[in-house]
């Protein structure tokens, strides 16, 4: 049954169709049956997604739409928002996973038999996969897994009275994450759950709800910061094997769903935002057989699980934080080593994770650089070390996590059970394994190295110096008037025995690369006479899209392999493919040789050829692949006459800060293939030397970097 009230804007149009928007534009312009708008605004119009279907059926633009794909868009344009579509889904999935004869019998009548029947069904599913929910007409949703609120401190450490309550205060009172929906509230759901119950049959409850919450984050990317799957494999690794989990500030669950297995294992999860909380309750009860508790609610100010002592506690907390309740939790028995500074907030994260841990257990939290170094926190950071709280600082590469530029840090932490007779912390340093490029950080080389340290300073209480990589301190040569525990700042400087050998070795491939350039070097143009210029017939790439002598296809997708992300970074630079996509259940687009990649952001006249090297690779976001027909198009000519500046200007539009790039608008001669051939040989040429001047410049920078460090470090002698 299809919804006629779901709604699809004019990018999902031209995703059903597998067309540019442009072309969407073009049908409403020119059919005069084209459906009419029933929502949005006038510049982004809204339309009904079954009258857009029939359209395209029937002028024969779509044979027939993808069963995900017309999920998708019945989650997207839910008439309630995509949010309480998906935890509507995810609560079916969740029963369609746990008892699959149920769901098929309550399916099989009306809808609003379903809708009918679904509450009762899911509170006997949901509430021991998480405990807490709410029940369907249950008003008094102030306790959370059979725990009172924190409305305010406890009544011995009175909060400030001084501080009156303002309308811009977040709520002091945690909810249950999850409440069952009513049967009004489900009706409309039920065509949508029909449809993932169809996708689910055919690939799982669990891939069904992480395929659709993955499109949900990559359609809102500013809503949401995210922790990538390695990083939140290293923390979880980092501790251990728990079997009471808590996440103060969950996101989207990826901390929690990271650690080990084991058959005790308890999950707590809290987030301010209810949305996240209610997604992160389902994705891990999809995703493990342990409970799961959830809760929705300001961590801070509406501690969720007062009196938790857990094995570990994992944490990503939100960043540079000034209205985290330094005005209202004044008094508040958490700050143990000392009341944090209106300024870091990451502080009392810090001291909220240590009061939620058993003796001897362990919290590892993701930190930005500062917080090891701001004179503002150096009180809490030398009590920390004192009584033996703070075990360890990671320095991660750059591009570990958002924000991608900063290279974030690791702090390990004990809850003290002994008095460390002589005190010492782990530095770590793992910035050597930045990649380049925009891709991330090499992984199994920042786990290796991370974890070895870890292990050894754990197990023995130190660990053997590694100059630039990772030493145990004695607190009390931290314990000066800034306590500052930036790694790289006390770590001696990595030991380079051959310095002046390396840079030997750069300096002899500079000069062959500047020999091989001068070689390359394009001989003297020709002009051609004034009369025989301009009088070639065009046609542009929709023309030759139109007719089959190419293919154009739009990148995004990541798929399920992990599989190397050419960016458009990669394309303007010249490089080997660096990035990474989140996995998904599209097919993602995989280059091949003869291939034509274009960046479509930036105004940039780039279009690169894929080579052997190359293909295989997955086209990533803000690139169109080109694929032409080898008996009709050159690739090389293609590719040249697409890089014409000209060419550019007119295919371009202007916004306020950015360029794009219509890439069916770009134009090129129609030549016979011999002709096509010279001018491809031609383009080749250039393309060769102007990686050979790339390759020149990336070694003299190395060599004159190299040369100032040398110098500096007294590795190299000044003559």
């Amino acid at each position: 049954m299809q919804d006629n009230a779901t709604e699809v804007t004019a990018a999902g149009i031209a995703r059903l169709a597998g067309v540019g928007r442009a072309a969407v534009s073009n049908w409403r312009r020119r059919h005069a049956d084209f459906p009419r708008p029933v929502g949005g605004t006038e510049t982004s119009p809204a339309f009904a997604l079954a009258e857009v279907e029939e359209w395209l059926r029937r002028h024969r633009k779509l044979a027939e739409v993808p069963l995900k794909e017309r999920v998708w868009q019945q989650l997207a344009g839910h008439p309630d928002g995509p949010v309480t579509a998906l935890v509507h889904a995810g609560c079916a999935l969740l029963l369609i996973h746990e008892r699959p004869p149920v769901w098929l019998d309550i399916s099989s009548g009306t809808d609003e038999r379903l809708a009918a029947l679904l509450p009762t069904v899911l509170d006997e599913v949901l509430t021991p996969r998480v405990p807490g929910t709410a029940r369907p007409g249950r008003t008094d949703r102030s306790r959370v897994n059979g725990q009172p609120p924190v409305n305010t401190p406890p009544a011995a450490t009175p909060a400030n009275p001084a501080t009156p309550a303002t309308p811009a205060t977040p709520a002091t009172s945690a909810t249950p994450a999850l409440a069952i929906p009513t049967a009004p509230r489900l009706l409309p759901s039920v065509p949508l759950l029909r449809g993932v119950a169809e996708l689910a049959a055919d690939r799982g409850a669990r891939p069904t709800f992480e395929f659709l919450l993955g499109r949900h984050l990559d359609a809102n990317p500013r809503q949401y910061t995210l922790t990538p799957p390695d990083l939140a494999g290293l923390m979880a690794a980092l501790a251990g094997t728990p079997a009471t989990v808590l996440d103060p500030s969950c996101g989207t669950g990826a901390l929690l769903r990271a650690v080990a297995d084991r058959p005790d294992r308890r999950l707590h999860a809290q987030d301010s935002s209810p949305e996240l909380a209610a997604l992160t309750a389902l994705r891990l009860a999809l995703h493990t057989r342990a409970p799961v508790h959830a809760a929705a609610g300001d961590t801070l100010r509406a501690d969720a699980y007062p009196g938790l002592r857990a094995d570990a506690v994992l944490c990503h907390p939100p960043f540079n934080e000034r209205n985290w309740g330094h005005d209202d939790l004044a008094y508040d028995p958490r700050w143990e080593y000392g009341f944090p500074a209106r300024t870091e907030s990451e502080l009392a994260w810090v001291q909220h994770a240590l009061a939620r841990l058993r003796d001897g257990g362990t919290a590892v939290l993701l930190m930005p650089p500062a917080v090891a170094s701001r004179r503002s926190g150096r009180r809490i950071r030398a009590d920390l070390l004192r009584r033996g709280a703070l075990r360890a600082v990671v320095a991660l590469p750059a591009g570990a996590a958002p924000p991608y530029s900063v290279p974030l840090h690791l702090w390990v932490l004990r809850r003290p059970d002994r008095t460390h007779a002589q005190p010492e912390l782990l530095l770590v340093d793992a910035g050597r394994f930045t990649a380049e490029g925009r891709g991330g950080p090499d992984w199994p080389g920042v786990r290796e190295t991370v974890l070895d340290a870890w292990g050894a300073f754990d197990r023995d209480g130190g660990v053997e110096e590694r100059p630039g990589v990772a030493r145990s301190v004695p607190v009390i040569e931290l314990l000066d008037d800034d306590v500052d525990l930036t790694p790289a700042r006390r770590l001696p400087p990595p030991a380079d025995t051959d310095g002046a050998g390396r840079l030997a070795d750069v300096r002899a491939r500079l000069d062959e690369t500047l020999r091989l350039t001068a070689e390359l070097a394009p001989p003297p143009a020709e002009p051609v006479p004034s009369a025989a210029s301009g009088r070639l017939p065009l046609t542009t790439v929709g023309e030759l899209a139109r007719a089959g002598a190419l293919v154009m296809r739009t990148g995004g997708h990541g798929g399920r392999a992990r599989v190397p992300v050419l960016t458009d970074h990669d394309v303007l630079a010249g490089t080997a493919p660096s990035g990474t996509l989140p996995e998904s259940e599209e097919e993602p687009v995989l280059t091949e040789p003869g291939d034509v990649v274009l960046p479509v952001l930036g105004g940039g006249a780039v279009a690169r050829v894929v080579d052997e090297a190359t293909a295989g690779a997955v086209l990533g976001r803000n690139l169109v692949l080109l694929r032409p027909d080898p008996a009709a198009l050159d690739p090389w000519f293609l590719a040249g006459f697409l890089r014409g500046t000209a060419n550019h200007r007119q295919a371009s539009s202007y916004a306020s800060t950015a360029t794009r790039l219509d890439v069916r608008r770009l134009r090129l001669p129609r030549l016979a293939p011999d002709e096509q051939r010279r001018y491809g040989e031609r383009f080749r040429a250039l393309d060769a030397f102007e990686r050979a001047l790339r390759e020149a410049g990336r070694l003299g920078e190395q060599l004159v970097r190299g040369m100032y460090d040398g110098l500096t470090d007294g590795t190299i002698a000044p003559d």
